[in-house]
């Protein structure tokens, strides 16, 4: 039964945020389809150079347009928007060219990611066993946030999808690899959080002085093969700022 006056939400939507941007949104909640939709978008979006368009970007399942709207007005953008929401189905679409696959050394549990038992007692597998799955699992970068460079990782199989602490970690290490709601997010910068810290690498995603400043883009994947701490010590000696991670081009 309908409740009065309440109108269901229609996915796609295209939406005004101020005066300057506006959003298209694939789905409330994160999916594969939901995310593929946003970044293929994006990349579409970018590749059009329409004038008056200032700054394009994807979140985990929508894209943002900032636009000048005394060069290009509110109606005339949503209806560049609309025509190209049409022109495929953006679930199935390809994704943008130019991602990469980073492999990311990880050290999971120890002294070093100290809630990777938590986490797969949670999940209802053994510490072995989730450190099999964890470091074979390739994972998306959904979308950057929360802190510069930072990336938000997945979608993970459902049993993964455990939720949120209680209260917050005061502090988790730059490189802590921390898991939750079918995601993970690879910290940028040390930082609370209330995701539970299952993994440790040796990465520096956040490079202000470097251009680009961040490592990684949305699209790219990545992967987190299991080390040992001595092995990421000796890693982190040879390239304080990759730990060992390496990177190569995908081929879509």
């Amino acid at each position: 039964m309908e409740r009065e006056g309440y109108v269901e939400q229609v996915y796609p939507s295209i939406d005004t945020v101020g005066l300057t941007g506006m959003i298209v949104t694939f789905a409330a909640e994160l999916s594969e389809a939901s995310n593929r939709a946003a970044l293929a978008l994006c990349g579409a979006v970018k590749q059009q150079n329409w004038p008056g368009v200032l700054e394009v970007s994807s979140t985990l399942t929508s894209v943002y347009v900032r636009f000048d709207p005394d060069g290009l007005g509110h109606d005339r953008l949503r209806a560049l928007l609309q025509d190209l929401l049409i022109s495929q189905d953006w679930s199935t679409a390809a994704l943008p060219e130019g991602r990469r696959l980073w492999r990311v050394p990880t050290v999971y549990g120890t002294d070093l990611a100290p809630q990777l038992a938590e986490v797969a007692d949670l999940a209802g597998l053994s510490e072995a066993a989730a450190i099999e799955e964890l470091s074979q699992t390739r994972v998306r970068v959904l979308t950057i946030g929360f802190a510069p460079g930072q990336p938000y990782l997945g979608p993970l199989d459902q049993k993964w999808n455990i939720p949120r602490q209680e209260a917050l970690t005061a502090q988790v290490p730059r490189g802590a690899l921390v898991l939750s709601v079918a995601q993970m997010v690879l910290f940028a910068n040390p930082s609370p959080t209330g995701w539970r810290h299952i993994g440790q690498t040796g990465i520096t995603l956040f490079r202000p002085d470097d251009d680009p400043a961040f490592l990684l883009r949305p699209g790219d994947e990545l992967q987190f093969p299991a080390v040992n701490p001595a092995e990421l010590s000796q890693l982190m000696s040879r390239d304080p700022h990759l730990g060992g991670a390496s990177a190569e081009g995908i081929v879509s």
